[in-house]
This record gives structure tokens, sequence and C-alpha cells, in this order.
């Protein structure tokens, strides 16, 4: 069990104080928008075994069996298969989507076989995996995610009162999904620059006025007004801000969860939450990014199916409550410790992060005793977990929030 040494990500959405107030650090005055705890080459987690901090990723290449497990290497190879971070957006970030597995394994042969820098501004495909997520909210959290019913995008689009909205609106009307939802949003994403800004501009001013708190408006969409007008205001003119309006807005709160398989454009808003994902980069985006955008190819990804989203609350099971999810890579639970618990389960490797309180951990296999604040997370091997098809565990205790990482094998 080792204490574990993260690096926050400056990207340009994040938030500049939430991240440092959750480690009790003074802010630096830049956007810190995640903190990850993982494998990821990217931002790899470092742990100190006495002999110096070493990347998290070249101790499990040199015993991969001891830190992640046979039967972890036997169902994901020798490498961590998730990654955990802490995410603090500020302002929204880009409209994406993830591939399945086939279709991440054939974008990246491709890309590698017509010698694609992999670190090309233009590359799309970083590795050959897939990219399921699930985010829990630690502090109220908005987000999009997945297409309304077609009569709702309909519906509120109307309700913007602009004309060159019109057609998609009759369209969505009279159509049906998949074909009727892929034609919109294609079109949408496919007009021309000056149309669409135009567009934009029109729209944003309408849903600024419908989203007001204060206005007249007090219709069943003006929640999801101010957010869109929030997201226009980040990112004038994008023709993913239209986009963006035939998805559903969610808003979580503390504790709830959203889980988000291949091929489901979402965005995230505004908020704090914890992420848990498989170890991929893969990502598609279509607008509200400065970043490479590749829209033939996300509409290749793109499941044209209508949806209400799924909100996930924790299932208590024996102390722990946790966020099913259809994922092998990865298994989200957390722990409100009271007084004292103890976390078992299969021989994998885990990670446990404090977002509350003061939690003392016990590894029992090894005896090692470690303390953790707020903000602070470690990594627990295979090895250290015990012996046989499920381990001794951790004895926790103290009072405070803690969240668990691991597989499902």
């Amino acid at each position: 069990m080792d204490r574990l040494t993260n690096t926050a990500r400056p990207y340009a959405w994040g938030s500049a104080t939430a991240i440092p107030k959750l480690l009790g650090v003074e802010p630096t005055g830049e956007p810190q928008a995640e903190l990850w705890m993982g494998a990821h080459p990217g931002a790899p987690s470092h742990i100190d075994r006495g002999d110096g901090l070493v990347a998290l990723h070249h101790l499990i290449e040199a015993d991969p069996e001891g830190e992640l497990g046979p039967e972890a290497v036997r169902a994901f190879g020798p490498r961590l298969p998730f990654l955990l971070k802490i995410l603090a957006a500020e302002a929204p970030l880009s409209l994406q989507v993830h591939p399945d597995l086939p279709q991440a394994r054939a974008g990246f042969a491709d890309e590698e076989e017509r010698a694609v820098p992999i670190d090309a501004p233009h590359r799309t495909y970083k590795d050959a995996g897939h990219k399921p997520e699930l985010l829990c909210a630690l502090t109220p959290f908005d987000g999009l995610c997945g297409f309304r019913p077609m009569p709702e995008a309909a519906a509120l689009l109307a309700g913007l009162a602009v004309d060159s909205l019109g057609p998609y609106v009759d369209t969505l009307r009279a159509g049906h999904a998949p074909d009727t939802l892929r034609e919109v949003f294609t079109g949408i994403l496919t007009a021309s620059r000056e149309t669409t800004a135009a567009t934009v501009k029109q729209a944003a001013a309408a849903a600024e006025r419908l989203g007001a708190a204060d206005g007249p408006y007090r219709g069943p969409y003006r929640d999801d007004y101010a957010a869109y007008a929030s997201i226009a205001r980040h990112h004038p003119g994008d023709p993913g801000v239209i986009a963006a309006m035939l998805l559903n807005f969610v808003q979580l709160r503390p504790g709830e969860a959203l889980y988000l398989g291949a091929g489901v454009p979402h965005a995230y808003l505004a908020g704090v939450g914890v992420e848990i994902m498989a170890n991929s980069d893969n990502v598609l985006r279509c607008g509200l990014t400065p970043k490479h955008v590749d829209v033939p190819e996300l509409l290749r990804i793109v499941r044209f199916e209508p949806s209400v989203p799924e909100v996930l609350r924790p299932e208590p099971v024996d102390g722990e409550e946790a966020y099913e999810t259809p994922t092998a890579e990865f298994r989200l639970s957390r722990y409100a410790v009271a007084d004292r618990a103890r976390i078992a389960g299969p021989v994998a490797p885990q990670i446990l992060l404090c977002t509350e309180g003061r939690i003392e951990l016990h590894a029992v296999a090894t005896g090692r005793q470690l303390t953790l604040k707020q903000g602070q997370s470690v990594f627990v091997p295979a090895d250290a977990v015990g012996i046989g098809s499920v381990g001794a565990g951790v004895e926790v205790r103290g009072s405070g929030v803690l969240f668990r990482a691991t597989v499902s094998v």
C-alpha cells in the first residue's frame, strides 16, 4: 500500500480553486482541470518505496502479477486497466464521443498504417482501447448525455424562435430515429461557418433570455436554456452549441453518477466529480473545443438513438456503496466511514481516494499503515491485498468519505 503523488492537468476549462481546495493547498492562479491517479503514461502517479519517486507504470512493468494480480493480467494484460481522476470543470468540455473496442482497434491500426505520428495534433486514435467512463458528482454537476427524444429536441429548438432553425424543427417533428437524428446532427455540424455563426448568435441571445432566472419564461426548459446560453458564451459561433441542444441536459446531485458507454455523445459542463474510465485516450470531438475536430469519424461512431439518461445511485452492499456498470476494466465504489470499515474483495489492484475527512488505512496482509487526508490517495497492489481469491483486505478507521477504484474480475 503506497501513497500516490499525482499530477494536475491545467486544461483551460478547469477551475482555478476546486482542486487546490480539495488538496488543502494555495491556488496557483492557473486552471487545474483534472487530477490523475493511475498509470497512464501521459501523467502517471508516482510512488516512493525507498528509492525515490518512481512512475506507477514502471513499477507495473517490472512486476505485473505482483502489482495487478494474475487474474487482472490475464483479463487486461500487464497494465492498470483504469484511470481515476478528480475532474473540476468551470467551463464546458468538448462535445465528444468514444469508440467501442473494435472501432478503436481498427482506427488505431489505420492511423498506424498511414504513419500518422502518435503525438500529431490531427491524430484521432491514440491507442487501441475503448474508453467507457463513469462520473460521480462531489458537488452539483451539470452535463449533456445522449440524444433527447426527438419531440423534446424539436420543442427546445422551436422555443428559440430562430428562423434558420426551422428546417431542423420540421425534420425532427416529421422523422424517425435514427435516420432523422443523423440527418439533423450532420446538417448542423457541416453547415457553412458563416451561416452557423449567425444562427448561434441568435440562438444564444434567445437562450439567455429564456434561461434568465429573473426573466418571464417559466417553461419546462428554463434550466436547459440557461445551460446552453453558458455554452454559447464560452464558444461563440461554434456549431457545437446548436448540436448540443439535441442532447439531454443532466444535473447530478452529490453522490449521483452518470455512466457513458461507447457511441454516446456527451459533454461535461460544470462541477466537481470523481471520474473513472478505461485507461484509454481515444476521444472524437465535434465542437466546443480548440482541439482537433474530426466530424466525419465522429459521425461514423455516434449512436443516433434517443435515450433518457440513467442517473446511478450507489447500491449499498456490506458497508460499500457501489456504482454498477457493465464495464470490466473498472469498478467504482465509496465508503462513508463513520468509525471503521473493512475493504475486502478479489486480489486485484486498487486505488483508494479520500474526498472528505481523515481516514486511517491498515493493509492486513502486510501490516502497512497510512493516513489519508482529503484529496490524498494510495495504490494498493494485488500482492498487498492477500493470498487467494478473496484477500485479507484493508481495515479503515476514522471519519470521512473514501472512494475505491478497482477492476471487475
